[in-house]
């Protein structure tokens, strides 16, 4: 009977074993993922870009007034007097309400340094900036001399934009892909293929405002003609990538 019993236990054994095998060459054989068979194609990755030029519409500008005085408070009450000036000269000017935005406030302690002796304070500075953004370019010289003759003794930069970029981006799309199809069947047919589809497709880039131009200080303008401003213009540019599959 323990020999019977024996027996039957090894041929259970080699039923289970053989089972196992037989799941494992049934893996092993079984059909490859969508996945692998892209990585089994013949695939080429490419890069491109798209670029159109536009005239911008818009410019954002700071506009600064700085103030000096023995104490703080007077500082501070003569630098907000001109600047109150210099806001109304914008608005005057056409400039909204909400284009126009605070961008700096500071109050700093002025000192006298001597060799060999402790600096002496010999007054306060106050500075205030304002960002202010046109949407009529027409008027940028004009703002900019208004403000100037206002009271305002710095201007800190400008920068030209796009008060909606989407039809440039768009068209810059369009250009991307059209040189990223165009190099794809160059590369294929170099190499005796031919472009069977697209797998991947990413994009990168667009549009970003250009940082503001460093301009100058400014005293105050008595000349009768207005500030030259050339607003030119500026590049809207899409990146793409992309994988396609090559087929003979």
């Amino acid at each position: 009977m323990k020999a019977l019993f024996r027996a039957a236990a090894v041929s259970a054994l080699l039923v289970a074993g053989t089972v196992g095998m037989t799941g494992v060459a049934a893996a092993q054989t079984a059909p490859a993922s969508a996945a692998d068979t892209v990585f089994r194609a013949t695939t080429i990755s490419l890069s491109a870009f798209g670029e159109v030029r536009q005239r911008p519409d818009q410019a954002t500008i700071s506009l600064g007034v700085t103030t000096e005085a023995p104490t703080a408070a007077e500082a501070m009450r003569l630098n907000a007097v001109k600047m109150n000036q210099v806001i109304a000269a914008l608005k005057k000017g056409g400039i909204a309400d909400r284009d126009i935005q605070t961008s700096g406030l500071s109050l700093n302690p002025q000192y006298v340094y001597v060799e060999n002796q402790p600096p002496r304070l010999s007054g306060y500075q106050a500075s205030n900036t304002v960002t202010v953004v046109v949407r009529d370019l027409t008027k940028l010289g004009q703002a900019v001399d208004a403000t100037v003759n206002a009271g305002a003794t710095n201007v800190g930069g400008i920068s030209f934009g796009l008060q909606d970029s989407s039809a440039a981006e768009d068209a810059a799309r369009l250009e991307a892909a059209k040189a990223l199809q165009r190099r794809a069947e160059l590369y294929a047919k170099a190499m005796g293929y031919r472009v069977a589809r697209l797998v991947t497709l990413s994009e990168g880039g667009g549009y970003s405002p250009p940082q503001p131009m460093p301009m100058y200080a400014m005293a105050r303008m008595d000349k009768a003609e207005s500030t030259p401003v050339e607003a030119g213009e500026m590049k809207v540019r899409i990146d793409v990538s992309a994988t396609f599959e090559l087929v003979k």
